[in-house]
């Protein structure tokens, strides 16, 4: 890992919010696209 000097805790707090911000993107997605799914199969019958 780099030394990143006096700005440690900034840059690994960005990427750390990134992290947490990208994670939380992707699982609502994926639970949007499951309720998605499962209301045009009800809807196929």
């Amino acid at each position: 890992m780099p030394d990143l000097g006096t700005y440690a805790t900034e840059v690994l707090s960005a990427y750390a919010v990134s992290f947490v911000l990208l994670v939380a993107i992707v699982g609502l997605s994926w639970r949007r696209a499951r309720r998605v799914k499962r209301e045009l199969e009800q809807r196929d019958g």
